[in-house]
Formats: C-alpha cells, sequence, structure tokens
C-alpha cells in the first residue's frame, strides 16, 4: 500500500482504461473525497454503488449502476439497475460486475490494516475481485469512521493507494414515530419473545418495534443494518451479552459511530455471509421485520416499485423472509399502513398490479391488526388480511374481490 496525496491520485485515475467501472461504498459511507477526484479527471466511467445517498458525481458520462436503488440515483435517466438478491449480488460482481477500480471510506490505520468501518457488504468481495482481475484498490481514510470488527478489516497489502482524510459522516437525521408507526411497532413486538434474533431496517417501523422491546431479556441482533436503536437496546440490558452484534452496514448518530469505535461486541460481514439464508436460518427465533409499498390477498408483496417503475429494490428482504421462516420458532413479518394518505388509497389490494419483491411472511401487520399468514390455506390468508389487515373502507370491495377469485 501507498500513501498518496489527491494530486497523485489524479494522475493514478486519469490513466484508468476508458469507461472504466468503478464499485464505491455505498448506503451513508459514500467515499466523497474518492468520487469528487474522479468526477474531475475521469471523462467516462460506470459508478456501481448501493443505495446512494447524498452528493455523488452526475454529469453525462457517468452511468450508474446498482442493485438497490438510493435517492441519489432514484429516478435518473442514466440508471442500469441489476435485479438481485443481495446475497447474491456478491456472485454478479464476481462474475458479471467486474470492477476496474474500487473506493473504499476507511478508517484510520491500525497496525498493519484499515477497516471499512460503518460499511463492508459488498466491498469485500469488490477487493477481492480487483486484486484478481488486475484492478485498484485505493482507500481513503477517514479520521472520524469508526474501526470495527470481522470481515471490516482490512490489510494494508489488500489496498492499492491510501489518501488520507478528515470529513464528518453522514448522520441519521432525527424523525419522529409517527401514531401509526407506534401503532404498528407495538403490534409486532408483543409477538416478538425473550431470546429472539432481530433484523430490522431503518425507519419508523423498526425504530417503534426496538423502542417496544426493552422490557424483553436474551434478544440477539443478526441483521443486514441497525441504527441507534441497537445501542438503546444494550444499554437497557436487552440484549444477550455473550452474543456478538452481527451486521453488514450502520447509520445513525455520530454517539452511535463513537460506541462502534474498537467495540468487540459488534461484528461486521460480508454479505456473503450476513444475508446467507442458510446462515439466517441457524440463528434463534430469527424475526424479520421488513416494510413494504402494497400487499395483496395471496400475501404477495410490492416493497420495490412505484407505478411500475424501479423505487429501491429487493435488497435482503427476501434472504431474511427465507432464513427466518427456516428458523426454529422464526417468524416473518411484513409492516405496512392500511392506508396511503398521498394517494388516498389502500395499501391492501386485490392482487397486485406491480412487481411482487417478496411473499409468504408469518404476518402481515398494519395499524387496524395482524393477519396470520404462514400455515394457513391460501383462502384463510386472505379472510386474515381483509378482516385484520386492510383498511375498514375498503374491506367490502376486497370480499367481493376474493369471491371472485374463489377465495371466499
Amino acid at each position: 500500500m501507498r500513501v498518496i496525496n489527491t494530486e497523485q491520485l489524479k494522475s493514478i485515475l486519469a490513466n484508468l482504461p476508458s469507461n472504466p467501472r468503478v464499485i464505491a461504498s455505498g448506503n451513508f459511507s459514500a467515499p466523497r473525497t474518492l468520487l469528487k477526484i474522479a468526477d474531475e479527471v475521469i471523462p467516462e466511467f460506470r459508478l456501481h454503488m448501493l443505495n446512494a445517498h447524498g452528493d455523488i458525481p452526475d454529469r453525462d458520462g457517468i452511468t450508474y449502476e446498482t442493485a438497490f436503488v438510493g435517492p441519489a440515483m432514484r429516478n435518473h435517466p442514466r440508471l442500469e439497475y441489476i435485479p438481485s438478491r443481495l446475497s447474491l449480488l456478491p456472485v454478479l460482481i464476481r462474475n458479471f460486475y467486474r470492477p476496474d477500480v474500487v473506493f473504499l471510506h476507511t478508517s484510520q490505520q491500525r497496525f498493519d490494516t484499515v477497516s471499512l468501518g460503518t460499511e463492508v457488504n459488498i466491498l469485500p468481495r469488490s477487493i477481492e475481485t480487483a486484486r484478481a482481475h488486475g484492478g485498484l484498490v485505493i482507500a481513503q481514510s477517514n479520521k472520524q469512521m469508526p474501526y470495527t470488527y470481522g470481515d471490516a478489516q482490512i490489510y494494508d497489502s489488500e489496498i492499492d493507494y491510501l489518501v488520507e482524510v478528515d470529513e464528518p459522516l453522514q448522520e441519521k437525521p432525527a424523525t419522529p414515530v409517527t401514531d401509526i408507526q407506534a401503532q404498528i411497532g407495538s403490534r409486532i413486538a408483543s409477538l416478538i419473545e425473550d431470546n429472539s434474533t432481530l433484523q430490522l431496517g431503518i425507519g419508523g417501523v423498526p425504530d417503534a418495534v426496538l423502542m417496544a422491546l426493552k422490557d424483553r431479556k436474551g434478544l440477539r441482533i443478526w441483521t443486514e443494518m441497525f441504527s441507534d436503536g441497537v445501542l438503546e437496546l444494550s444499554r437497557a440490558g436487552t440484549l444477550d451479552d455473550e452474543i456478538l452484534i452481527t451486521a453488514s452496514f450502520i447509520f445513525g448518530t455520530n454517539e452511535l459511530y463513537q460506541w462502534l469505535d474498537l467495540n468487540k461486541k459488534v461484528r461486521m460481514l460480508r454479505t456473503e455471509r450476513t444475508n446467507d439464508p442458510s446462515q439466517i436460518a441457524r440463528q434463534a427465533k430469527m424475526t424479520s421485520i421488513n416494510s413494504a409499498l402494497e400487499v395483496d390477498l395471496f400475501d404477495q408483496a410490492n416493497a420495490s416499485h412505484v407505478r411500475g417503475r424501479i423505487y429501491s429494490g429487493f435488497g435482503g428482504s427476501t434472504d431474511f423472509i427465507v432464513g427466518a421462516l427456516h428458523s426454529r420458532g422464526g417468524q416473518s413479518f411484513v409492516a405496512l399502513p392500511s392506508w396511503h394518505p398521498k394517494a388516498n388509497v389502500s395499501t391492501i389490494v386485490p392482487r397486485l398490479q406491480s412487481n411482487i419483491t417478496h411473499f409468504q411472511h408469518s404476518y402481515v401487520v398494519t395499524e387496524q391488526g395482524v393477519a396470520a399468514c404462514f400455515g394457513h390455506s391460501q383462502n384463510d390468508q386472505a379472510i386474515n388480511i381483509i378482516h385484520n389487515a386492510a383498511h375498514p373502507d375498503v374491506r367490502e370491495e376486497l370480499v367481493a374481490q376474493a369471491s371472485e377469485f374463489g377465495l371466499i
């Protein structure tokens, strides 16, 4: 590994092959210094990031690639969406989307390593693929990035060039939990037992679930990502102290990032480990909690498309739903409000007209109630969804549609 400055980096990037593929740290860990220089000196390139947020290069000559569309790429005319469940994305990178250069956002050096900090995900596979096929691995080493353990630890021999920076990490803004989210979270929490293992995403419902679990004991975390709610559970003594907290990326407040730094109770793993359904299935009482935009009477959920256009992607939802249902005592929740206030329509629909993101859940949960699905016939599933999850204003219409489908 060679430590260089930004002027030296410009010369290196200017000599990349024509229209190179750049895979960069995504989510809330974008390597902004590296991306800014790439924007300045590389005429054309393909930028591959997971769930890109914030200010990323955007001009003619830059094509976006992703398997999970974040706000920075959403509805973009130069976006190429790659359909893939997250557990399989490393396979696609190894075989089909090989990087010419990998941009990492890392901690400062510690002995002969740096850490990927808050974002591991697909980066280990990207590093391995670049090195196997003559690509470059370039890190921006940030004083403010926490040093985390597990697959986050990268030896300096795996990195070609390192640029030292000092820039603040993106923090999660404070967003109050709404009354509807609190109701949904409370209903889900009431079905979670002591000693369960949790997978939660980001947002009001996961936050509400965690707030309602502080009286539990022996909870474990095996998840794609977590935020400050897990820190609160740790402080409340709710978590099993003997089991490591496992995740692949993290987003939260600066307080959370400080808690993460050199915290050996947190283990950061690569995507193909955290999201492997067989690994998920081995966790005790694995409990998967995912959101959706709409659910139909066949327990099929759309969580990825709006008006037929890609909004996000599969993410890890399919991996965790399958893994949870194979876990002894496991369960899978899909959570959503029963009514979409902006569109003024029911989120429980007769049959999905959009893309199906995931299906076969233990429960569909809205503020109206909890509809049991797994272990029931399709007829009973439909009846449960209508009477326990759908908004009262559409139940009569849904009953009529269910009758037409032969479900009632």
